[in-house]
């Protein structure tokens, strides 16, 4: 190779590995990285990659040149809410791109036509009458068991949530709020379900609770159109659900998922009944009074809140009150988007977390029991200690940011 030729990835990759560095001409310009494939099958190709992803922390600039590599070898298909690498020049309006999208394809809400704020969730009504929104405290109790089936007919919306006394949020909701309704059935009882979309942005609803073909059921529909189907439990125990369009990301983080908890057919123990649903927040800086979802903070993982049923510290400042004696049972149902709830109450132990369908598989004596992301669990304790004892995310990171509530046990 000729002292003035660009050193190829394997060069680079054999440097970095023994700890050296590239060499310098001496009017000190380090050469140009080729990517030249130089491999004729996709498995040399997924070797390429993996081996080249080593540099992608070293030399600026490497990992957007493979992402477009590995697209390309792969035939591919694109996040749709990522920018395709033809993507528009400077300062124009990008076009919808053609990428991964849920079970009804034609439909992506990834980019609005003839929309500015591609990426938020600030798009038709959820940014109108922000100064005007009231703060609500979301009900935790359980709702009572409805009886033969359960017939639900609701609206996707775009609104304004105020989540605390500063903040209001630009929120794409089921049935207007963030949670949605919480949902109570039974093992084998049908739930018929409507959904209606009455937002600017393709919906659909994925019910975790359902054994049915996601792509007839769980299928998007645009602005005034509706989805129906029927489905039975089939399991008891806390299950979540959320709109299920691309990019999927985008939808629950905004706001579109809820609690359905499903009790067994044989009662469980009498006892006082919560639901709690974790969610992370990820917002934009205010404009008019408002603040959007935004889908690149999504992708970095830090929120700005973390919650309990979508308003920080809202059980904190009005705590969840019980009687000495009571037997308690949360449902909790992490939402995420993206983090675990390591649930734990501060003072106590759970006598009783449910790691199956309630009442089986019970485990006994737990102090903190983490619930992933689409996951839920059940945890039981009994009160016999008077006093104010704190619930809590244990990752206190993001406990801090909002997970955090009181149980008052009154004497």
């Amino acid at each position: 190779m000729d002292d003035r030729d660009p050193p190829r990835l394997s060069t680079l990759l054999g440097q970095l590995e023994s700890g050296t560095t590239a060499r310098d001409d001496d009017n000190g310009d380090r050469p140009a990285l080729v990517l030249a494939w130089g491999v004729q099958d996709a498995t040399s190709r997924r070797v390429f990659l993996t081996r080249a992803s080593a540099l992608s922390l070293a030399i600026p600039g490497l990992g957007a040149a493979l992402a477009a590599c590995s697209d390309g070898a792969n035939g591919g298909r694109v996040d749709s809410a990522r920018a395709t690498s033809e993507g528009p020049a400077a300062g124009a309006a990008p076009e919808p791109p053609q990428g991964i999208h849920n079970s009804d394809s034609r439909l992506d809400s990834a980019v609005v036509k003839g929309e500015h704020h591609v990426g938020t969730s600030a798009t038709g009504s959820a940014t109108q009458g922000a100064a005007s929104a009231q703060f609500h405290r979301y009900a935790p109790e359980l709702p009572p068991l409805a009886t033969g089936t359960q017939r639900l007919h609701w609206h996707a919306r775009e609104t304004p949530i105020r989540i605390d006394a500063t903040t209001v949020v630009a929120a794409w909701t089921f049935e207007g709020d963030v949670p949605g309704p919480i949902v109570h059935t039974r093992v084998g009882d049908t739930v018929e379900f409507t959904l209606t979309n009455d937002a600017d942005i393709p919906h659909s609803m994925d019910f975790h609770a359902a054994q049915i073909d996601p792509k007839t059921a769980f299928r998007s529909v645009a602005k005034g159109q509706s989805v129906s189907f029927t489905f039975k439990p089939k399991w008891a125990g806390a299950f979540m659900y959320h709109c299920g369009t691309a990019p999927v990301l985008m939808h629950i983080g905004s706001g579109m998922y809820g609690a359905i908890i499903v009790s067994p057919r044989e009662p469980l123990p009498t006892a006082k009944e919560f639901v709690i649903v974790q969610s992370e927040f990820y917002l934009s800086d205010a404009a008019n009074g408002v603040r959007a979802f935004d889908y690149q903070k999504m992708l970095t993982t830090l929120p700005d809140f973390v919650s309990f049923n979508g308003r920080p510290d809202q059980y904190i400042k009005e705590p969840i009150h019980v009687k000495l004696g009571d037997r308690v049972r949360f449902w909790l149902v992490n939402a995420g988007p993206t983090h675990p709830c390591n649930f734990h109450v501060v003072g106590e132990q759970f006598d009783t977390v449910y790691l199956g369908a309630p009442p089986a598989t019970a485990m006994r004596g737990v102090q903190t029991w983490d619930v992933p992301p689409g996951g839920g669990m059940c945890f039981e304790l009994l009160c016999d200690v008077a006093g104010e004892f704190p619930f809590v995310n244990h990752g206190f990171g993001h406990g801090q940011k909002g997970a955090i509530g009181i149980l008052i046990v009154d004497g």
